[in-house]
């Protein structure tokens, strides 16, 4: 097998046996036996279990982020270089549940992989997540341009709690699915990320929209 099928068919096996099974289950026998390869050649692509889940890891992401940044680009040209907030946090959390929730996509080896790489903790995927944090900040450059009068403290807390709700959203899916009896309908996706939106949306600017029922109380009472 040349070197370029070779590393593809480990990635593949990995890819679709972590998903299955889970980090901790799968064992670098089991890749290779599954990718029809030898153990040297693990050894040689990706030197150890872990780098192989980095590689995976990153791989992914870089695609997630990447559909991020340009349902960002478009919002900010759209607004004329200031977007909405709610387009903001939906190109933040848009493409996670895109690609993790549905019918189809639940069931897709890509999807589960990264369902798994939220639900389990594992060092090569925590030191990512970690370290990789540039395009989160253009996020938080974004909300920042969207709401100029907010405390950048609140932006960074509102960005975490987005992703947050998200992340939860997909990885209890099934959960909520019974807890609700199936009226919470996770697979209108579009309809899961309106709901994402609009309880980050009022998380960020509840704090002002009272101070505005404030004010405009106060008016009535001074006629």
């Amino acid at each position: 097998m040349a070197t370029d099928q070779t590393r593809t068919a480990i990635l593949t096996a990995a890819e679709r046996l972590y998903a299955e099974r889970g980090f901790s289950e799968v064992t670098l026998r089991d890749i290779v036996a599954e990718a029809n390869v030898n153990l040297a050649a693990v050894n040689y692509h990706f030197g150890s279990k872990d780098e192989l889940i980095a590689e995976l890891f990153v791989t992914r992401s870089i695609a997630l982020n990447r559909e991020r940044l340009r349902e960002l680009r478009a919002a900010e040209e759209a607004g004329g270089g200031r977007a909405d907030i709610s387009d903001i946090l939906r190109a933040l959390v848009g493409p996670i549940l895109r690609g993790c929730l549905g019918p189809e996509n639940q069931r897709s080896p890509v999807a589960q992989f990264m369902i798994r790489a939220s639900i389990e903790s594992v060092p090569p995927i925590r030191r990512i997540k970690t370290k990789e944090i540039d395009h989160l900040r253009k996020f938080a450059g974004a909300m920042r341009r969207a709401l100029p009068d907010s405390a950048e403290v609140d932006l960074f807390w509102g960005l975490h709690f987005a992703l947050a709700m998200a992340h939860h959203t997909i990885r209890e899916s099934e959960r909520l699915t019974k807890l609700s009896d199936g009226q919470c309908d996770l697979d209108d996706v579009e309809d899961v990320i309106a709901r994402v939106v609009r309880g980050a949306v009022l998380g960020l600017t509840a704090r002002d929209q009272a101070a505005k029922s404030k004010v405009k109380v106060a008016a009535r009472e001074a006629r």
